[in-house]
């Protein structure tokens, strides 16, 4: 991995999420299902969802993102995405509730050759839980992003969390994936993935800006 001043054995290696072999998926983000989240504020829910998107682009890891019935009470998907990932690939299902039993969006899945999953969607019992239980049981590594996703309340979340982990699947933040996706500062693009620490914590986009300034005062001292 460049920019690393110690390159991590196989094993250290296989701990955290590796990007080249990543593909985002993104399940049924849509504005009606929005409307029965009751775990996660929905505000941040969206902004996690689109920062998580972010994530995958300046990483180049592949999303694709799905929606049972768009055109039914679930809603659309939410506006934000296409802007936050305009290279990502849309598969509509007929109906599936689970994306994996899907023919086309599985497929699409397969054509990435990528065998590490990242899934986010709404809802986290149904919707996340049913692919990501599948995948993994075809032999895929997955990782499920909590906070980019949503659920019918606080107990259906937990009780979904336990089946998944016990089923080897692995729970993270978006904050989490941002970080193993950089991994490092001594890179070209460090200052883009700057500006995503920036808007997905805000309080370190306060950090950032206050040591901004500190150095600007500082330079203005010594001329």
């Amino acid at each position: 991995m460049p920019g690393l001043s110690r390159q991590p054995s196989a094993a250290a290696q296989g701990a955290l999420l590796d990007p080249n072999d990543t593909v985002v998926l993104l399940l049924d983000h849509q504005t009606g299902l929005f409307q029965t989240v009751k775990d996660v504020p929905i505000r941040e829910l969206r902004a996690n969802t689109v920062a998580l998107a972010k994530i995958a682009e300046q990483a180049r890891m592949p999303i694709i993102y799905t929606a049972s019935e768009p055109g039914g009470p679930n809603g659309p998907i939410m506006d934000e995405l296409a802007a936050a990932a305009p290279g990502a690939k849309y598969v509509g299902r007929k109906g599936e509730v689970s994306a994996w039993d899907n023919d086309d969006f599985v497929k699409a899945v397969e054509a990435t050759g990528r065998k590490t999953l990242v899934m986010a969607g709404v809802w986290t019992s149904v919707c996340v839980a049913f692919p990501a239980l599948q995948a993994k049981a075809d032999g895929y590594k997955v990782y499920v992003v909590m906070d980019a996703s949503g659920d019918v309340s606080e107990m259906a979340s937990d009780v979904m969390l336990a089946r998944m982990t016990q089923a080897g699947i692995i729970p993270m933040t978006t904050n989490t994936m941002l970080s193993e996706s950089h991994r490092t500062w001594n890179r070209a693009d460090a200052a883009k993935w700057g500006a995503l620490y920036a808007e997905l914590v805000p309080n370190y986009r306060a950090v950032v800006e206050s040591y901004k300034k500190a150095q600007d005062v500082a330079k203005g001292s010594t001329k």
